[in-house]
């Protein structure tokens, strides 16, 4: 069994908080396990414990909308949270939730090792910046972490709720795709 397979199958037998007693289902992540890009989220919603893939209720359609208009697919991607288990009410993640399933979500990025990393929204920017990190402050702006592009974006369901951030994240998936072609013809 491969690394990749390996720690799903410890992520789905998880039960270090008690998030593991609410789920329906292990949110591991997708996509593209040689993936150049790799993006972050918070943590599953009610559609993603149900179906067991992140970003599949309206904020996943929102995110495939931009990630289509900037010529990107899912399939080149990988997509995970930082928390693989569904907080109650969709509440915010604890800070001893996010210390229990972040060794997950950097092993999920050591095994996929992307060029890029897209951290969107607080949870994820705080989880590779530090616990002071906002969105508001740090969007767009670029750093690196562990020898790897990181370019924080706003969370797709920030969208849904603030429709005049629309076109903002559509632009941050065309320079994610920029990004990777600058990148590829270099190498």
């Amino acid at each position: 069994m491969d690394r990749l397979n390996s720690l799903r199958e410890s992520t789905e037998n998880c039960e270090l908080c008690s998030l593991s007693q609410s789920r329906n289902r292990v949110v591991f992540g997708s996509g593209d396990r040689n993936a150049r890009v790799f993006l972050i989220g918070e943590a599953p919603g009610r559609s993603e414990d149900l179906g067991g893939e992140p970003f599949i209720g309206q904020a996943g359609k929102m995110l495939d909308e931009a990630l289509r208009q900037a010529g990107l697919t899912r399939s080149e991607l990988f997509i995970a949270n930082v928390l693989k288990c569904r907080p109650p009410k969709n509440r915010n993640p604890k800070r001893e939730e996010i210390d229990m399933c972040g060794a997950f979500l950097v092993e999920q990025i050591e095994c996929v090792d992307p060029e890029v990393i897209v951290p969107m929204g607080n949870f994820a920017l705080r989880f590779l910046a530090g616990k002071k990190a906002t969105i508001g402050e740090m969007h767009g702006e670029m750093f690196i972490w562990k020898g790897r592009t990181v370019l924080p974006i706003y969370h797709p369901a920030a969208i849904l709720y603030n429709r005049g951030l629309e076109p903002v994240f559509h632009l941050d998936f065309v320079k994610v795709a920029r990004i990777l072609t600058q990148s590829k013809g270099a190498a």
